[in-house]
Order: structure tokens, then C-alpha cells, then sequence
């Protein structure tokens, strides 16, 4: 079992890795659309690996529940990243209202936990990820009463948003393991960097309307 346990850190350690840097390469090749889009693939595909690697860290060998949280969120946002575009400003489905229900149950299953365990980690990184994860779930679930302009009008802004997140969120998870010895600012200074990157991409969107001219080609699947 043990073999199998480092098996399963080699390939959540890998992808990782390239989901890291498929994600910023599709973020630096914003604009260029055939690149970006195929990275995002990359990144999506890594990710998936990575949240179900995280998993099987947390619920078969028992290692760092709190791996548990930050790939609820970093997982849910990627998919709630790319169903945005592909609904492309039309009505959530039955999934998208199922996923943000069953990721904030397990979200409150683990704020439980820690609670009843007497578990402690730094409550600005445990409070702000799944913060985080409340509010964007909550926004998802209410995306159903909106009109239909103003879920296309923000649809590239939930874009950027969630898909950065996941990134950070990625990028925090790593460098909280490699520098533990820095905790808690190894976690939450890439989320912050992030955040600095969104803020900066809205910024640019609210100036430019045009800041992504091929819109339709990146929600073509």
C-alpha cells in the first residue's frame, strides 16, 4: 500500500507541475487564441489528475486533509471556469447547479471536521479558502435567475476569474508543501498574486470591450 501511495504523490506531484505551467502559458497567451485554448486542455486534463490524486491522498491513504480543501476549490473552479464559456450566457444546467451543491457539502463536511477533530491550521488560509469557495459556489447557484445579458456580459469576467483562482489556488497548494517552513505566507502570497492578476485582467476588460476579440472561438468545443 505504501508503494501505491508514492506512486499516487509521483502523479499528483507531476500534474501538478504542468498544470502549473500550462495554466500560466495559457494566461501569458491570453490573446493568442488557438494557444490559449489548446493549453487551457492541457491544464483541464492535468487537473483532473491532480483533484483526483488529492482525493485519493485524502479519503484511501488518510495524508493532509487539508489537501481536501484547496482542491475542492481549486477543482471546482477550473470546471466552473470552462462550463461558463461553454454555456456561452445561456441558462445553467442540471450539473451546474448539482456540482456547487455537492462541492459546498463537502466543504462544510470538512469545516466540521476540523472543528470536531480539534484540528488547527492557520485560520487566515482555512477561512479564506473556503470563503472563497462559498462565494463562488453561491454566485453559480444564483446564475439561473440572472437575465441572459448580464450572464453573457460577465461571462468573460468568471472566466478570468475562476480559472485564475484555480491557478493560485494550484500554485499555493505547492508552495505550502515545498516551503512548509514559511507557512503561512508560502500559501496565501500566491493567492494574492492572483488576486493582483485578476484585478489587473478586469481592469484591462472594463477599459478594452475587445481585450478578448475571438470570444466565440474559445466557446466553440
Amino acid at each position: 500500500m505504501e508503494i501505491i501511495h508514492h506512486i499516487n504523490i509521483a502523479v499528483h506531484v507531476s500534474a501538478g507541475i504542468l498544470a502549473l505551467l500550462s495554466g500560466l502559458a495559457a494566461a501569458i497567451l491570453n490573446k493568442q487564441v488557438q494557444q490559449h485554448r489548446m493549453l487551457g486542455k492541457y491544464f483541464m486534463w492535468m487537473m483532473v489528475f491532480v483533484i483526483i490524486t488529492g482525493l485519493a491522498g485524502v479519503f484511501v491513504f488518510k495524508r493532509n486533509t487539508f489537501l481536501l480543501v484547496i482542491t475542492l476549490l481549486s477543482g471546482y473552479n477550473c470546471f466552473s471556469g470552462i462550463r461558463t464559456m461553454r454555456l456561452s450566457g445561456r441558462k445553467p444546467g442540471f450539473i451546474d447547479y448539482l456540482a456547487p451543491v455537492m462541492v459546498m457539502s463537502a466543504a462544510a463536511y470538512y469545516a466540521y471536521y476540523v472543528y470536531a477533530s480539534g484540528l488547527y491550521w492557520a485560520p487566515v488560509i482555512i477561512y479564506a479558502t473556503i470563503g472563497s469557495l462559498f462565494v463562488v459556489t453561491i454566485y453559480d447557484l444564483c446564475r439561473g435567475i440572472m437575465p441572459a445579458h448580464t450572464r453573457k456580459k460577465l461571462m468573460l469576467y468568471e472566466h478570468v476569474y475562476k480559472m485564475l483562482s484555480a491557478l493560485s489556488a494550484l500554485a499555493s497548494a505547492f508552495t505550502g508543501t515545498v516551503l512548509p517552513q514559511f507557512k503561512p505566507y508560502s500559501q496565501f502570497l500566491p493567492s494574492m498574486a492572483g488576486l493582483t492578476c485578476i484585478i489587473v485582467i478586469f481592469i484591462g476588460l472594463g477599459n478594452r470591450p475587445l481585450f478578448f476579440k475571438s470570444t466565440k472561438v474559445l466557446q466553440a468545443d
